[in-house]
């Protein structure tokens, strides 16, 4: 069987996603090898249809959206400092998809040189059915720590995605100001 997968480029960088009831999961692999391990932390910002604004992130174990829902409708799976073939995931109820109004999904490098370019990383969104979608990081500021890898935005009960890959080099306030989120930011640690 062939390997079919979308991969999103900047000359095609969205799509939409298969709005059907079940989890869809989204992963980001890196390269944590080399002279200077890097340890990536997959996050995300998310805004609900309520207006309800908030961060996923092992910062402060912010593992789930809402956080204290009996079923989240963003839960990560925890954090993976070594990188490798599982790396780090999250899912997305689908099923709740009419509570979402967008969710940006983004990597910070925890620990270890920014090094974007050594760190080979990429993100996959694996829907509940069709192929995988890739975004590579496959450019680099050596300067940041963030980089905004896609956004999702609900666009009548239909999520699409779009690349983004953006880096900032005065970390989550800078992106968070970048794509209007509105919260407010402090020291976090794992």
């Amino acid at each position: 069987m062939e390997d079919y997968r979308v991969v999103l480029t900047k000359e095609a960088p969205r799509m939409s996603l298969p709005a059907e009831a079940g989890r869809m999961r989204v992963t980001l692999n890196w390269n944590a090898a080399g002279p200077t391990p890097i340890d990536l932390d997959l996050c995300c910002l998310w805004e609900f249809a309520d207006g309800s604004r908030g961060c996923v992130q092992a910062f402060g174990g912010k593992f789930n959206a809402p956080r204290n829902a009996a079923v989240p409708v963003i839960a990560h799976d925890g954090d993976e400092r070594r990188g490798g073939p599982e790396g780090e995931s999250m899912t997305i109820d689908m099923s709740q998809v009419q509570l979402i109004r967008r969710i940006l999904v983004f990597a910070y490098i925890y620990d270890g040189v920014p090094n974007w370019a050594a760190a080979d990383g990429v993100v996959t969104v694996y829907p509940v059915s069709g192929p995988p979608v890739e975004v590579n990081l496959d450019e680099s500021d050596p300067r940041a720590r963030v980089c905004a890898m896609f956004l999702l935005r609900n666009v009548g009960g239909e999520l699409r995605i779009r690349r983004e890959v953006r880096y900032f080099t005065r970390g989550h306030r800078a992106m968070d100001a970048a794509y209007d989120w509105g919260l407010t930011w402090g020291r976090g640690r794992k």
